[in-house]
């Protein structure tokens, strides 16, 4: 099995927030919603937040892993056309206004299948990401893409849901990059309870994973985001930020830019309210 390189920004940020007993904050956008340009800026507000990685999600006509939330804004994305290449190249953009933190695409496999797999992850490499991570690509048919994104120094990043004891381990045992953990059966979406076994799966994820494991799927609030920090090394949020974006961040013309960035200005707020604090 092909390995990554050591330099992978996603490792160096983990080994950096394990030496200061900070949980990684990794927030979710959908590209293109409300436009690309404004996709930009948010990743640009993201890390001023204080974000250590980011998900762009590419906006996708059947994401079955999604909920309501983030199935409106994939629509609001796809009604501009906004493709594959586009997310990528908001990768680019968002490199050339000073941002750092390592880049993770979020897309479902098709379209990286139309592409190709080896133009893909030359793509990603070539535009500044760190790791994918494709829900609908499962542990028993990723052989070539682990492959092809391994030579490209690119972690291929596993979901895995409660499940058989033995399939969580060999899922999380052969992880790369961080092992990506649902917290809630069923799609993405705000919620108020995780299922009652989350401890338990999330302590098994740790004894078979060699690398970081993250939370996700249904957090949206610091208080959370903290009930998870003890027990994994990231928490994702996702719809609670996209949903915040639907409600200050319409589709607005340039004539009402100072609309938008006091859209921005209240994304870049919440996102930095779900900051859980240092362990310790």
């Amino acid at each position: 099995m092909s390995t990554v390189a050591q330099t992978n920004a996603i490792d160096a940020v983990f080994a950096r927030l394990k030496e200061s007993g900070e949980t990684a904050l990794i927030p979710f956008l959908t590209m293109g919603d409300p436009d690309l340009e404004t996709s930009v800026a948010l990743v640009q507000a993201a890390e001023q937040a204080g974000a250590h990685m980011i998900e762009l999600g590419v906006p996708y006509s059947d994401p079955l892993a999604d909920g309501p939330v983030i199935q409106r804004a994939s629509e609001r994305a796809l009604r501009n056309r906004v493709s594959l290449l586009d997310c990528i190249e908001v990768a680019s953009k968002a490199r050339s206004r000073g941002v750092r933190m390592p880049f993770i695409l979020f897309t479902y496999f098709n379209p990286a299948l139309q592409l190709g797999l080896d133009r893909f992850f030359g793509l990603l490499k070539e535009h500044g990401f760190s790791g994918v991570i494709i829900p609908d690509l499962p542990m028993e048919e990723d052989g070539e893409t682990r492959e092809i994104a391994g030579k490209a120094g690119i972690h291929l990043i596993p979901l895995v849901a409660p499940t058989s004891e033995a399939r969580v381990e060999r899922i999380a045992s052969r992880a790369s990059g961080f092992v990506y953990c649902v917290s809630s059966l069923g799609v993405t979406g705000v919620r108020t309870s995780f299922h009652e076994g989350i401890e338990e799966f999330l302590a098994t994820v740790r004894k078979a994973a060699r690398v970081p494991i993250c939370v996700g799927f249904g957090i949206s609030s610091r208080e959370q985001a903290e009930k998870f920090a003890g027990s994994c090394d990231g928490v994702i949020v996702g719809s609670a930020i996209v949903r915040k974006i639907e409600e200050t961040l319409p589709l607005l013309s340039s004539a009402e830019q100072d609309r938008m960035d006091e859209g921005i200005a209240a994304v870049r707020s919440f996102i930095a309210e779900l900051k859980p604090r240092v362990r310790g």
